[in-house]
């Protein structure tokens, strides 16, 4: 006689119940040759099922050896003995444990995605078993949607789709009616008679009467192993289906997880928005915040170029904050001088400032006058709308010239009114207007106000009568390096002075100071964003944790048909991601809508999206899922198969 394919000696199996423990089986001896057709009869609570679900790798002994063609069970780890149960065991339950949510065809499928199957071989051999069974008609059908004789026909095939070389029964006929019950057992005795190992699990005489061998059982011992007739063992019949590539698989599995947890989300949407709910509000909070930061940003960055970003400014005194500096009176043209004839110097212009009544024909207004050298336009950048400005001959001959800017030519010049060569009054000084500059906003020189620029040596002898300057700005070349330029200016008129009564501002440290202190202010924000999507990713692990907990009938099946811990755990644990991703661009949506809307509501306000915050948000989002996810993935994958089917 052949090695058994299935060998027990001193099998015993204990549980713990608080102090003390319960045996359930005793120093079972059993063998089970290939191509036997057994019955393991006995009373409720005398050990037949849990003896079943030791056989089939469901559950493991407390001592004793189980060998499985010639294979110690006892020594596999929980992704071998799943290997164990996708490639060699099928199982038949008496409550069916078929997934709700799948058809009659994606139940059948579920061991073979697992065994890496090829997807269209295992369509079609799902169709192939269930047609054969007698369900052609039903293969859309959801369980729900059959009776349970359909849906126990169901389960037979989801057993034989990898061969089903040992087919384990727990009372295949308990939820039956005899109808059913009595087709059931004519498909089982087929199956044994085309070569199939057959174990059932039974109380019933009249079933176990219709195998070949019972093995009786009480009180966790075997105290019968009789046969009913003659053996009518028939040989093995693998039948081999095409499997799929490794690197394949891996897609394969993945692809079923990510196709359940689309379909958990669909299955409970309320609790799934919810979920996301956290992660939507810190995503939006952190790319609106990022937005308005950069956009603010982008805006006074623009207004600083407009002035030239490589410009550095003299002024008299020490600083912003010295009183003393309007009587500092050493800043004088011929530094600008200087300074314009040093190698540093792409342009320099000297600078005085006054305010004065502007009238042009019956139109007077306050503004700006601003006493200018001939590369002023040039050293802030300023770019003309119409007309010329002016030239070293304006300086020298204190031309009473005038160049306006475009608030200025819309408060004198109304209707569209040309303003070239049309005199103006400041004060009592005539001047001829000869280009307009477009406007600079909020920022440097000019802000929003009304300006007229004349020529400084104008501006000092024919309105202020001053010989002094109230600042001088040095355009630095671009190939210069800027703290260079600095050391050299302060070198230069600290010796012409004979001391430091100046101070320098360099446009490029502003820009810098800007762009850090918006980078700290967007920062601090979004270090508070951030934090409501931590919170959001606890919503996210909490709410993990009861889907875990509601669908811990559905991982049994699962392990029981084949799938590792890996499986159940990438299942999950995608569903968090996507939960998480979904709701990252969902929050990236609202981003985008609260920024159309802030813009509508505060025309000057600006927001500035870019690619790289969006796409950091939702990997962000991404890895709040994983982060959070994992435990509840975790708990999930390590669950005991034979207790999660024994959940209701």
């Amino acid at each position: 006689m052949s090695d058994p394919i299935i060998s027990l000696r001193g099998l015993t199996r204990s549980f713990q119940t608080g102090a003390e423990a319960v045996t359930v089986l005793k120093d079972v001896d059993l063998d089970i040759h290939q191509g036997e057709m057994v019955a393991i009869i006995g009373q409720s609570g005398s050990g037949k099922s849990t003896l079943m679900n030791i056989l089939g790798c469901l559950d493991r002994a407390t001592s004793g050896t189980y060998k499985f063609d010639g294979t110690e069970v006892s020594r596999l780890g929980a992704d071998a003995l799943a290997e164990l149960r996708r490639e060699h065991f099928g199982f038949i339950f008496q409550r069916y444990q078929l997934l709700a949510d799948l058809d009659a065809v994606e139940n059948v499928e579920m061991p073979a995605i697992y065994a890496g199957v090829d997807g269209g071989a295992r369509r079609s051999r799902a169709i192939e078993l269930l047609t054969r069974l007698g369900l052609g008609d039903r293969l859309t059908h959801k369980p729900n949607a059959l009776s349970g004789g359909q849906q126990q026909r169901v389960s037979v095939a989801r057993a034989l789709m990898n061969g089903g070389e040992v087919i384990l029964a727990d009372e295949p006929t308990g939820a039956l009616d005899s109808k059913s019950g009595k087709e059931l057992m004519a498909l089982l005795v087929e199956l044994h008679h085309a070569g199939h190992t057959i174990i059932i699990v039974t109380h019933d005489p009249a079933i176990a009467a219709q195998t070949e061998r019972v093995i009786e059982i009480s009180d966790g011992v075997i105290i019968a192993d009789r046969l009913n007739g003659a053996e009518t063992r028939a040989s093995q019949v693998k039948e081999t289906i095409r499997k799929i590539a490794r690197w394949r698989e891996g897609f394969d599995r993945a692809g079923e997880a990510l196709r359940m947890a689309l379909r958990a989300m669909v299955a409970h949407k309320l609790r799934t928005f919810l979920t996301m709910l956290g992660i939507i509000i810190g995503i939006a909070s952190v790319v609106s915040v990022v937005a308005l930061g950069q956009g603010s940003q982008q805006t006074v960055l623009e207004n600083i170029s407009a002035i030239g970003t490589n410009t550095i400014n003299v002024y008299p005194g020490t600083g912003f904050g010295d009183r003393r500096s309007n009587r500092i009176q050493t800043l004088v043209p011929s530094d600008a001088d200087a300074l314009a004839a040093q190698s540093f110097a792409d342009s320099v212009t000297p600078q005085v400032s006054s305010q004065a009544t502007v009238l042009y024909r019956n139109t007077s207004s306050n503004a700006s006058i601003t006493g200018v050298g001939q590369g002023f336009f040039q050293v802030n950048g300023r770019v003309f709308a119409e007309g010329v400005g002016f030239n070293a001959t304006s300086v020298t001959d204190r031309t009473q010239e005038a160049v306006i800017d475009g608030t200025a030519r819309d408060a004198f010049f109304l209707n569209g009114e040309d303003p070239i060569g049309k005199v103006i009054m400041l004060g009592k000084v005539p001047v001829r207007v000869i280009g307009v500059v477009q406007n600079v906003t909020g920022f440097g020189p000019g802000g929003n106000s009304a300006n007229v620029y004349v020529p400084y040596t104008t501006a000092m002898d024919r309105i202020l009568g001053q010989n002094y300057l109230g600042s001088i700005s040095v355009r630095v070349s671009d190939n210069y390096d800027m703290a260079q330029a600095e050391a050299d200016i302060t070198e230069l008129l600290s010796r012409l002075h004979g001391k430091q009564d100046f101070f320098l501002q360099n446009t490029a440290t502003i820009r810098d100071t800007i762009e850090s202190t918006s980078a700290t202010l967007t920062l601090l924000i979004s270090t508070i964003a951030v934090i409501s999507l931590v919170v959001g990713g606890i919503g996210v692990m909490n709410i993990m944790l009861v889907s875990v907990s509601e669908r811990t009938k559905e991982i049994g099946i699962r392990m029981a048909v084949g799938a590792r811990r890996g499986d159940i755990l990438r299942q999950f644990l995608i569903e968090a991601v996507l939960v998480c991703f979904v709701g990252g661009a969902a929050g990236v949506a609202l981003s985008f809508g609260l920024g159309s809307l802030l813009t509508t509501l505060m025309p000057g306000s600006r927001v500035s999206y870019s690619p790289e915050s969006i796409a950091l948000a939702i990997a962000s989002a991404s890895l709040i899922g994983v982060v959070f996810g994992f435990m509840p993935a975790r708990s999930a994958a390590r669950m005991d198969p034979v207790e999660a089917l024994a959940r209701e």
